[in-house]
């Protein structure tokens, strides 16, 4: 029986991606360090449009709630290869790269369905795309004001809104932006990805950088505020050799950031950053490591934690 072009085309895009991806994981991902506890606020929503109560609602409706996204939407060839704004790489990029191929491969398949019966009322519309944008800044152990700057924000912001998130991006950015003398190393990564994968994409990305810490001390995400003891959070002191704070936003805004290559690019994709409107947040996390009394971050740790870290 004969084999039909687009079945041949399947088949090829599965056997030359499949093993790219699984190679580049695995040379993607870097040994674990000996982690130290750390912090963590957050959240947001990758919910499509509601439709007008006027309108009838179609079979193929969109979830709703937090963390739900919508089924629909089509594929659009500017996602075939990732947008990196800062030349991408390391596991960051192969998400990325996942989640469009994970696009790519579901539109061959569904390329010989049927079209869906007429009449039906229209989708309300949606983001095409979801900005992920990943900055990441070591500075020495002496910023203790920052530890304190992110654990009082951790206490008191609203993260179950994306107003309160959008104070959590802008006052996190501003605690790092007050911190000039003491950075130290800095890397911005970033990549465009389709709407209907943005949420694994961003869980993924979330999920690799808390596997980074030993526990979350202080944790305030998506209005669950956990935040730590008095007697287990701990300042940075002379053996706490660096603190590392990790920025993840997803975003539909279309900002060019400056990248992180020097300390004058780092300041200008901070205040870049920080400045993202409620409107155009869907989603945020931000990770610092060490927070507990005692805990340790030193130069080899932080290497072998953050590989694609660059020294200003």
């Amino acid at each position: 029986m004969a084999v039909s072009k687009s079945s041949w085309s399947r088949r090829i895009l599965a056997f030359v991606l499949v093993p790219c991806l699984m190679l580049g994981l695995s040379l993607a991902s870097p040994q674990q360090a000996d982690a130290a506890r750390g912090g963590r606020m957050g959240g947001g929503s990758f919910r499509a449009p509601s439709m007008p109560r006027s309108m009838p609602r179609s079979s193929g409706g969109y979830r709703g709630g937090y963390g739900g996204y919508g089924r629909g939407g089509g594929f659009g060839f500017p996602f075939i290869i990732p947008i990196f704004g800062f030349g991408g790489g390391g596991l960051f990029g192969l998400l990325i790269l996942m989640a469009i191929a994970g696009v790519l491969v579901n539109a061959l398949r569904g390329a010989g369905s049927a079209p869906g019966i007429g009449g039906a009322a229209a989708a309300p519309a949606m983001p095409s795309k979801v900005n992920m944008i990943q900055l990441q800044v070591g500075l020495l152990a002496g910023a203790k004001a920052l530890q304190d700057d992110l654990r009082s924000l951790a206490k008191s912001a609203d993260t179950s809104t994306s107003t309160g998130l959008q104070r959590v991006l802008q006052e996190s950015t501003l605690a790092l932006l007050r911190q000039p003398d003491l950075w130290v190393y800095a890397n911005a990564e970033s990549g465009s990805v389709p709407f209907n994968t943005a949420e694994s994409t961003f869980n993924r990305l979330s999920i690799n950088e808390r596997s980074k810490l030993d526990a979350e001390l202080t944790s305030n995400v998506a209005g669950q505020n956990l935040s730590g003891t008095a007697d287990v959070v701990g300042d940075a002191d002379a053996t706490n050799e660096f603190i590392v704070v990790t920025l993840l936003v997803a975003s539909t805004a279309t900002a060019q950031l400056k990248g992180a290559s020097t300390g004058e690019e780092l300041r200008q994709t901070l205040r870049i950053l920080g400045s993202t409107s409620s409107s155009d947040l869907m989603a945020l996390e931000v990770i610092w490591q060490p927070e507990g009394r005692g805990d340790v971050l030193s130069a080899e740790e932080l290497i072998t934690a953050y590989p694609n870290l660059q020294h200003l």
